[in-house]
């Protein structure tokens, strides 16, 4: 029986967590890396033993963690990189050793198809590409010189390459959120760029055309359908059918169009999942009921998914990457909160339980189905 990993990453920590495919009973593992803050780990989809992990400090600077053995051991990697053309031989920031310095790695995607290829989004924005395992980096620094670039503006949470999203039909196209600069896409395998942002509005943009500006909080890709992409914005849902060339709004009955985390059923490519919190300076569910929201048309019309989730007196907040997917057959949701819940929904968000309560403030969540 297949079973899943999902892979927590807090302000003190990383914890593991393990269940069969049943996902009634769960292991907790934990924390790794103590009191340091986990940004994001993901696990590779071609080896299930490859865990990828950001862990940084303000003190001791920005870590890439790897393990081999499923969260068991791991290694420290990342100490060799290139960026504007300059090679590193130290931690990737650093601000005595180098000219140039960035806060953290946000994001780490790995490779659909080969372990040892991973992507790497930072702040300031950045793209990078490791070809082995993460021990070197070489940015792809098309998408950073692009003529956009000097119109870029850090949005509230600073100026961050949050979201990589690789599609599985195009081994060369790798699509990108800017915070607050908007979506971007290359492909040809990040050698060259182009802002995707046409029907995007923004507030406090002069220009409704503008090509960059626009504070893209997450885009989701189905992997059933991976022509279209689903978008949560600063304000509105957007979903493409043309791989971002064109967007349109599918916020429809939500109550509130704000968020930060979107996510796309594994089997289902018109069920889409977000978390509507009550506004961009109030970041806590409406009405203080933390409610899931599911379309299951592709947008427009949504449910409000409750049963098993505070209704009263609930005011945390989840983040862009605090929420994700499995494959099993039953397609497993899981959410992660400010608050230090994990929870989980085995039967596609119909019932939901706190699968984990007390940890610090959830920065991200990821799931790997095991065979």
């Amino acid at each position: 029986m297949a079973s899943v990993r999902v892979l927590v990453g807090t302000r003190k920590g990383a914890f593991i967590l393990m269940a069969d495919g049943k996902r009634d009973q769960w292991e907790v593992t934990g924390p790794h890396f103590a009191g340091w803050e986990m940004y994001h780990l993901k696990g590779s989809s071609v080896d299930p033993n490859r865990i990828y992990a950001s862990q940084s400090s303000g003190w001791f600077g920005q870590l890439i963690q790897r393990s081999d053995d499923g969260g068991n051991s791991w290694e420290p990697v990342g100490n060799e990189f290139v960026y504007d053309g300059v090679p590193g031989t130290h931690q990737w920031y650093d601000g005595t050793q180098h000219p140039w310095e960035f806060n953290r790695v946000w994001h780490l995607e790995p490779s659909l198809t080969d372990p040892d290829v991973v992507y790497a989004g930072v702040e300031d924005a950045a793209l990078f590409r490791s070809s082995d395992g993460g021990h070197s980096w070489q940015e792809l620094s098309g998408l950073r010189k692009h003529g956009s670039g000097p119109l870029w503006q850090p949005g509230a949470g600073g100026m961050c390459l949050h979201t990589i999203v690789l599609d599985p039909s195009n081994a060369g196209r790798i699509v990108v959120a800017i915070s607050a600069a908007g979506a971007f896409r290359s492909d040809d395998g990040g050698t060259t760029w182009q802002p995707i942002n046409r029907g995007l509005r923004s507030e406090g943009i002069p220009d409704a055309d503008a090509e960059v500006g626009h504070c893209v909080h997450n885009i989701a890709i189905s992997p059933a359908r991976p022509g279209v992409l689903f978008m949560q914005k600063h304000w509105d849902v957007m979903r493409s059918d043309d791989g971002g060339d064109n967007w349109h709004e599918i916020s429809g009955n939500l109550p509130s169009d704000f968020g930060f985390p979107i996510a796309v059923h594994s089997h289902e490519p018109d069920t889409v999942y977000v978390v509507p919190i009550k506004s961009d300076s109030e970041h806590f569910p409406p009405d203080g009921r933390l409610r899931v929201y599911r379309s299951r048309s592709g947008g427009h019309e949504w449910e409000a998914l409750t049963n098993g989730l505070p209704q009263e007196n609930c005011y945390v907040n989840i983040l862009r990457d605090a929420m994700a997917v499995d494959t099993l057959d039953s397609c497993g949701i899981y959410f992660g909160t400010t608050g230090g819940q994990v929870y989980a929904s085995a039967d596609g968000g119909d019932n939901w339980r706190a699968i984990v309560r007390d940890l610090p403030p959830v920065l991200s969540v990821e799931v790997q189905t095991l065979p």
